[in-house]
């Protein structure tokens, strides 16, 4: 081979194997984004070609200038829920993956806000200032990081202190038909955390819009939007935004567990959140169970309720003392979303229909609620006085059923029926009346002692309306001293009953 011929092979060789370490070397310059393309659209649900390394709740950008969230990862298409109308996104548009999970605005900034799902405003008041994100889903805590229910979470209602004790880190389901009282328990609950260092967050989830603007108008009458955060996926919502509602709410919540403080997030309610994920769940072709609801529904809500907890002081100490609310039907707790939810609480307080067209308020059915943990959270002086009160309660309802076949009663089962009365008329309770936990122990400790068996029936709520007045205007030192040692002792005893037996003798006075 001439020398011209050798020279012409090794600058070829040296040409491919430049070229080939070029290629090698080759880098597109698309930093990181990836693209796809929207295949159809419709009902609020896109699908995609493309995006072969989408992850699961990754946030997508459409062409339009929305956002959608991948959910369905199949081998040719995404199938992803947008997060708005979704008017503008048309078939044949560019998808962009942002390669971020979904994500929600968190800190101080918003107490006394009202947001949507995504951390927006809705209250006109300006935009969020927080620069802190937080991932809408999150795995809860493990076991370890844990401590057992010990501090009370006090909603100020008698009913529910007394005989249904919540504590923090607890889950306690209020469960009912419509239009009988479970919004109104959450409400006051939220109106008790005054002053407690408590964070509240109010999650409403296809509610009317109407309705929640009375709420807050309420909370900032009562100074409570100081310390509370409304996120609001009405009615007119999306199903994706009434969906991401309560992850979002949970979300805010984890950053003040995580800061050490206590929080409290009341979701009303789950069988509409339920609702809103069978609706997306249908859309994207997930195959339906049972009453259509897709196979992973216990899933949705036990991933949800189970970020509530009390971390131990190694985990930073706080807690999420979480609420949910379940609407059923005719009072059929049997039913689906119901038992899967009952099953992931640690108890549940049921009111009845029944029981509030008949005046008694909060209708509590004492039979069926239920605290499995609360009890270990309760004070000392609640749980004396509240000891006898459920036994006084249980044997009225035995009674009052016996009694109505009965033609002559024994005079000891008639004072039994007479104390249930009295019992059931103190524990009628208004809304927006949250009571302090002395003068919840004052009450109780004249009815289970029977300190109030001469007072009609009729004249109770005027005698009780009337004790708390003569309370703080007289015994104020008597309250506080039960409010800082929260026990029972003999000699409060006394003070209680010299003060109740004070009072009785003003009233009949007053009366007569």
């Amino acid at each position: 081979m001439s020398e011209q011929k050798v020279k012409n092979v090794t600058a070829v060789a040296k040409i491919a194997d430049l070229l080939k370490r070029k290629i090698e070397e080759f880098e597109t310059e698309t930093g990181g984004a990836e693209y796809g393309m929207v295949r159809d659209v419709g009902d609020g649900i896109a699908s995609i070609s493309g995006l072969a390394n989408a992850k699961s709740m990754e946030m997508l950008k459409f062409e339009s200038g929305e956002f959608g969230v991948a959910l369905n990862l199949e081998e040719e298409r995404v199938g992803a829920m947008i997060l708005g109308t979704g008017r503008g996104i048309k078939a044949g548009q560019t998808v962009t993956g942002t390669g971020k999970i979904l994500s929600i605005p968190v800190g101080d900034d918003l107490c006394g806000r009202v947001l949507d799902p995504l951390g927006l405003p809705q209250d006109g008041k300006g935009a969020i200032k927080s620069n802190k994100f937080a991932p809408i889903e999150k795995i809860a805590p493990g076991v370890m990081k844990r401590e057992g229910v010990s501090v009370p979470l006090m909603t100020g209602i008698k009913a529910v202190d007394a005989l249904i004790p919540i504590g923090r880190g607890q889950r306690e389901l209020i469960i009912g038909d419509r239009q009988v009282g479970k919004t109104a328990i959450a409400v006051d609950t939220i109106l008790n955390q005054k002053g407690q260092d408590v964070i509240c967050i109010y999650v409403a989830i296809g509610q009317k819009e109407s309705k929640i603007a009375k709420i807050v108008k309420r909370l900032e009458e009562a100074g409570a939007m100081d310390y509370t955060i409304v996120l609001l996926a009405g009615a007119s919502a999306p199903a994706a935004l009434q969906y991401i509602a309560p992850y979002s709410g949970c979300a805010i919540a984890e950053y003040f567990m995580d800061q050490g403080r206590d929080a409290l997030v009341v979701y009303d309610d789950l069988s509409k959140h339920a609702w809103a994920y069978r609706e997306v769940s249908l859309l994207l072709r997930r195959p339906p169970g049972r009453e259509a609801y897709p196979g992973d529904i216990f899933y949705l809500h036990s991933r949800l309720l189970e970020r509530s907890c009390r971390r131990n002081e190694e985990s930073g100490g706080g807690s999420i003392t979480a609420l949910p609310i379940i609407e059923t039907q005719a009072g059929d707790v049997s039913a689906y979303i119901p038992t899967n939810v009952i099953s992931i609480t640690d108890g549940q307080i049921y009111l009845e229909s029944d029981l509030f067209y008949k005046g008694i308020r909060p209708a509590l059915n004492v039979g069926l609620s239920v605290s499995r943990v609360g009890g270990a959270a309760q004070t000392k002086a609640m749980k004396k006085v509240a000891g006898q009160l459920r036994l006084d309660l249980a044997q009225f309802r035995e009674l009052e059923a016996f009694s109505q076949f009965a033609t002559d009663l024994d005079e000891t089962t008639r004072n039994q029926i007479e104390k249930g009365r009295r019992t059931v008329e103190i524990l009628k309770q208004l809304q927006y009346q949250p009571m302090s936990m002395a003068h919840q122990v004052v009450v109780l400790y004249a009815v289970t002692r029977g300190l109030i068996d001469q007072i009609q029936i009729e004249k109770i709520k005027e005698w009780e309306n009337g004790l708390h007045e003569y309370l703080d205007a007289v015994q104020s030192d008597l309250l506080n001293d039960l409010q800082a040692k929260k026990t029972l002792e003999p000699e409060f005893e006394e003070a209680i009953k010299a003060a109740i037996t004070d009072w009785n003798e003003q009233f009949t006075n007053k009366s007569e």
